[in-house]
Parts: structure tokens; C-alpha cells; sequence
């Protein structure tokens, strides 16, 4: 156990430095928009650059793999979207802010530096290929959500046309379709532009995990939402268990891409639930809330994940 609270514990408590700082340092909020675009544009997508140019090619064309993981992620946010619509009678719009915060992990911030850290290199290749095809995913499904929603009127061929770009145009898809090249012709960068490509990978996990718990200070909890009820377990439980069955169920994988799977789907809400949110004007501060009690209540629920992970106590696949 001391060994998973040595993994947990530094992790968690940059989140808890950022947040404390945050409290107690006076400084503009819009001062963290220069943090966040070197984590965004510069610190992760060079750490994915890195990541995936050394890999095998072969390793980067599992479909089976990314198809598998994005729809046991899919099939939670229905779940929500679901018992949002017609159980809660909510809007289009607010059910799926709902299905998003149930479903949409903080695979960008919190997924690489814990599962590298957790599970070595070998969890490099399954953490590109779920970041890359999850968000592509969710890029498409909420402004087509929104739009069904009635939140805004907009062209078919303006709605496509604006999810591609966001999409195709993202700095961490661009980034990982760089090192797919890469690996796919066996090419390095020079040592001096590689040597600069290691310092902003190394930059990565601190400066995000840091800039999340500002985020989290800076959106107190002003009230706590019914559907946290339901939200919380199917987030932090239902998905990673849904994620491990699926994965069982379809294939044989490496061990650690299993893990690496089931690591990111325990992750909680992330952060651009409320981004997503406060674009469409919809369930902004129950979005802020739930990501504040998932992120607090995952240290307990990760470190219990980590613990069977390293004890061996979760097999590679439920139905040998």
C-alpha cells in the first residue's frame, strides 16, 4: 500500500497545491489562460508526439481496442442521457451535460501522468488511441446534441463543417496523427528538436494537474445537484466496470492496454464538462459541482483501483 500512496499522493496533491493556491493567492482568473494554452498546445501534445512516434505501427491500428472502449463510454452517457430525459424530465440540452459528466473522464489532464506513472511506457499507446477517438467523439456529440436540443439554429453543412475543423484541427489529435507518421515511416525529430519535445512532455503532467486544481477553486460549489446521486457511481464505478466487462468480452489485449482502459474510465468528470456547458448556456453550476465531488471522491476510488492494478488482484481479462 505505501507504494500505490506513493503513486496517488504526489499525483493528487499537485491537484490539492493548485487548488490551495488558487484560495489563497490573489491573482486575476484570466491569468490561468497562458497556463492552459502551453498545457494544450505545447506540454501534451508534445507528450503525445513522443508517445506514439516510438511505438510499433502495428500497436496503433487496434479498432477493436479503441471500438470497444468509446462504446462502453457511449453506453454510460446513454444510461444518463437516458434517466436524465425521461426519468428527471430534463431538457435535450441539460440531459446530455448530464450523460457527459457520467461519461466524460479527465483523460487529457489527469489520464497520461497517472497511467504512465502507474503502468510504465506500455500504457503510452492505449492512452493517444482513447484520448484521441473519445474526444473526437465527444467533439461530434455535443454540438449535435445541442443542436437536436433547439439550443442554437444552425446549418447542417455549417454544424458538420464546424465539428470537423474542431475535430481534424485539435492540437493533441494533430499532435498524436504526427507521431502515427512518425512510427509509420521509423523517423526521429534531430536531437536538439527532440531534446526540446522531452522538456514540454516533462512539463505536461505537473503544469495540468496544477491547472486543475486552480480550475476546481476558482468554481466553488454553490449548490449540490440531485442527479450527483446517480452521476457520482456511474462515473467513478459503473464506467470502469462497464469498460473491464466490454474489453473481457471482445478480445484478448495486452494487460496493460486492459488497465490503462479501465485506469482512465475510473478517472473523474473532467473539466470540459463545464467548458461544454457554459458554451451552450446549460447546467454550468451543477457541471462545476459534479467534477469538484468526483475529482475528491477519486482519490479514494483510484487508489482502491491502483491497489487491485499493482496487487494483481484485477486479472488481464474476466473470462479467460
Amino acid at each position: 500500500m505505501t507504494e500505490i500512496a506513493g503513486l496517488v499522493l504526489p499525483f493528487f496533491g499537485l491537484i490539492f497545491l493548485g487548488y490551495l493556491t488558487a484560495r489563497f493567492v490573489e491573482h486575476p482568473g484570466e491569468a490561468m489562460g497562458w497556463l492552459n494554452t502551453f498545457i494544450i498546445y505545447l506540454a501534451l501534445p508534445a507528450l503525445f508526439f513522443k508517445l506514439v512516434s516510438r511505438t510499433p505501427i502495428e500497436q496503433l491500428t487496434r479498432a477493436d481496442f479503441i471500438l470497444t472502449s468509446v462504446g462502453a463510454t457511449y453506453v454510460v452517457f446513454s444510461l444518463i442521457f437516458i434517466v436524465g430525459l425521461y426519468v428527471r424530465r430534463n431538457s435535450v440540452g441539460e440531459a446530455t451535460i448530464q450523460g457527459f459528466a457520467a461519461a466524460y473522464g479527465n483523460i487529457g489532464y489527469m489520464g497520461p501522468g497517472l497511467a504512465l506513472l502507474a503502468l510504465g511506457d506500455a500504457a503510452a499507446v492505449p492512452v493517444a488511441l482513447i484520448f484521441c477517438f473519445e474526444n473526437a467523439a465527444h467533439f461530434t456529440v455535443a454540438p449535435a446534441m445541442m443542436a437536436l436540443s433547439g439550443g442554437r439554429k444552425q446549418n447542417p453543412a455549417a454544424l458538420a463543417v464546424g465539428i470537423a475543423r474542431k475535430i481534424i484541427l485539435h492540437p493533441f489529435i494533430l499532435s498524436t496523427l504526427a507521431g502515427v507518421v512518425a512510427a509509420f515511416f521509423a523517423a526521429q525529430p534531430p536531437l536538439p528538436v527532440q531534446r526540446l519535445i522531452d522538456y514540454l512532455a516533462q512539463a505536461a503532467a505537473p503544469c495540468a494537474l496544477f491547472a486543475m486544481g486552480v480550475t476546481l477553486a476558482l468554481r466553488p460549489v454553490k449548490r449540490i445537484p440531485v442527479e450527483i446521486g446517480y452521476i457520482v457511481p456511474a462515473k467513478l464505478i459503473l464506467h470502469p466496470v462497464l469498460v473491464f466487462t466490454a474489453l473481457s468480452l471482445t478480445g484478448s489485449y495486452d494487460p496493460v492496454w486492459v488497465q490503462t482502459a479501465v485506469l482512465l474510465a475510473a478517472l473523474p468528470t473532467a473539466t470540459n464538462v463545464f467548458v461544454i456547458g457554459h458554451q451552450y448556456g446549460v447546467w454550468q453550476e451543477r457541471a462545476s459541482a459534479t467534477i469538484l465531488i468526483t475529482t475528491l471522491l477519486s482519490v479514494a476510488t483510484v487508489t482502491g483501483l491502483l491497489y487491485l492494478i499493482r496487487s494483481g488482484a484485477l486479472p488481464a481479462d474476466l473470462f479467460p
